[in-house]
């Protein structure tokens, strides 16, 4: 019994500190539709990442990534409403008091989003990771200056 005592206080524990997850229950859940869309990022642009960090470079499915990745990018912005500062909600309230530097912060994403599209059709994988990498750190700045 008291080998299995130490498991089950463990086990405890690892799902005390999960904690409870939040729903977003507001009307038209603006945040969970951006947590969605900027997952819709993410499922874009981590293969690319992959695939240059492996060396497994595919130019024409690279190229499609590019495409999806800029297509999706608009999707998020449009829930960054006045009243949306709100749990699960994982912006700083910068968004809000800062709301031309987060424009800026948007802008130079779409920007690098528009290169890395170019590069990818382009085929020159030099550029391609460059590209990569200024979309990379577009996420990084605004993650840095803008998300908790």
């Amino acid at each position: 019994m008291r080998h299995l005592l130490l498991p089950l206080i463990l086990a405890s524990l690892a799902l005390a500190a999960c904690g409870e997850k939040v729903e977003d229950t507001r009307p038209g859940q603006p945040v969970k539709h951006r947590q969605e869309a900027f997952k819709g990022f993410i499922r874009a642009f981590e293969p690319m990442g992959t695939m240059l960090r492996d060396d497994k470079y595919e130019q024409q499915a690279f190229a499609h990534l590019a495409q999806a990745l800029v297509a999706q990018r608009d999707a998020p912005w449009s829930y960054f409403g006045p009243d949306t500062d709100y749990p699960p909600s994982k912006s700083t309230a910068d968004v809000w008091k800062r709301p031309e530097a987060f424009e800026a912060a948007r802008q130079r994403f779409i920007a690098a989003t528009d290169t890395l599209d170019t590069a990818a059709a382009s085929g020159d994988k030099a550029a391609v990771k460059q590209a990569y990498d200024a979309v990379y750190d577009s996420c990084k700045a605004c993650h840095r200056d803008f998300r908790k």
